[in-house]
């Protein structure tokens, strides 16, 4: 499931500690934390009909893993949402848009990993492209990736950083096995995300997601669960075996650039029926509701 580049997006401007770039002429200096060593942190926002939604949650993740990395300097919500209009203004954007929001430790004096070489502030970046959610309706096909996620002991999944590698390495298992996405699991061997995305599991009517033990604190994930809990789903965090997931009913997953898709195969076993996902399908009715009527306006 490969995307494709956009023509809408060809002379997209990009934000930059308030200036505004050509895309081909954007630059981020050599010297910066984020090109050194992968240390800075970001979220993925959704424009819909000129709103974004849940952007208070997302701007409260992004300064809560600012905080836990002892960033010294951290821009105001307010200040960062004034940016986000003013990239959307400039780019004449409302709705079908995903923003990329990047804030790193800022540039350094000397190459180096020591925060303190970090002293003229942080650096924070605006990324707003013309993009729908980028799974395929018809649902996303999984392998089970070889890497773990880390734990807490080791890189704290609540901290939503830039060094992505982990990630990224389970995502070329699943290119090379011909599949969309990865399984990932945690250290015990319970099912923690995939290398993008949330994992849902339908059982008995019953809604099961993983606890948070090695995956981060999704946004869309939280929305998932409150709507379960608003219209009288049965739902559970647990523990989750693979087993559990050949077996399921329906499996779905969650995220803010692919919104809500059925899994329909893990390990080339095929996952409930193709034909019949209720749960799953009421869900996405009543997060599509939900998406719009909360936001923040933002264009």
């Amino acid at each position: 499931m490969l995307q494709k580049f956009n023509e809408k997006n060809r002379d997209l401007l990009i934000n930059i500690n308030g200036r505004l770039v050509h895309r081909d002429e954007a630059g981020i200096s050599p010297f910066d934390s984020v090109v050194q060593g992968g240390d800075g942190v970001w979220e993925g926002l959704r424009v819909y009909q000129g709103r974004i939604f849940r952007l208070v949650e997302h701007l409260d993740r992004l300064r809560h893993s600012a905080l836990a990395l002892a960033f010294e300097q951290i821009p105001s919500h307010e200040e960062i949402i004034e940016r986000i209009k003013q990239t959307l203004a400039a780019n004449k954007m409302h709705d079908g848009v995903h923003i990329r929001l990047t804030l790193t430790r800022g540039v350094k004096i000397t190459s180096g990993m020591d925060p303190r070489l970090n002293q003229s502030g942080p650096t924070l970046i605006v990324l707003a492209e013309h993009k729908p959610p980028v799974y395929d309706r018809g649902g996303v096909r999984l392998i089970t990736s070889s890497l773990r996620r880390p734990t807490p002991d080791v890189l704290d999944p609540k901290i939503h950083h830039n060094n992505l590698l982990n990630s990224i390495l389970a995502k070329i298992e699943a290119n090379v096995a011909g599949a969309d996405d990865a399984l990932m699991l945690d250290a015990r061997g319970f099912v923690a995300e995939t290398n993008a995305t949330h994992v849902f599991v339908v059982a008995g009517g019953v809604v099961s997601t993983s606890h948070g033990v090695a995956c981060p604190e999704g946004i869309t994930r939280a929305a998932v669960l409150g709507l379960c809990e608003q219209h009288g789903i049965p739902h559970q965090v647990r523990d989750i075996s693979l087993a559990e997931i050949y077996r399921a009913d329906e499996a779905f997953c969650t995220g803010t650039m692919g919104e809500i898709v059925p899994v329909v195969e893990v390990d080339g076993r095929k996952i409930g029926s193709s034909e019949h996902r209720p749960v799953m399908g009421h869900l996405a009715e009543l997060f599509r509701r939900l998406t719009e009527t909360e936001g923040v306006c933002v264009a």
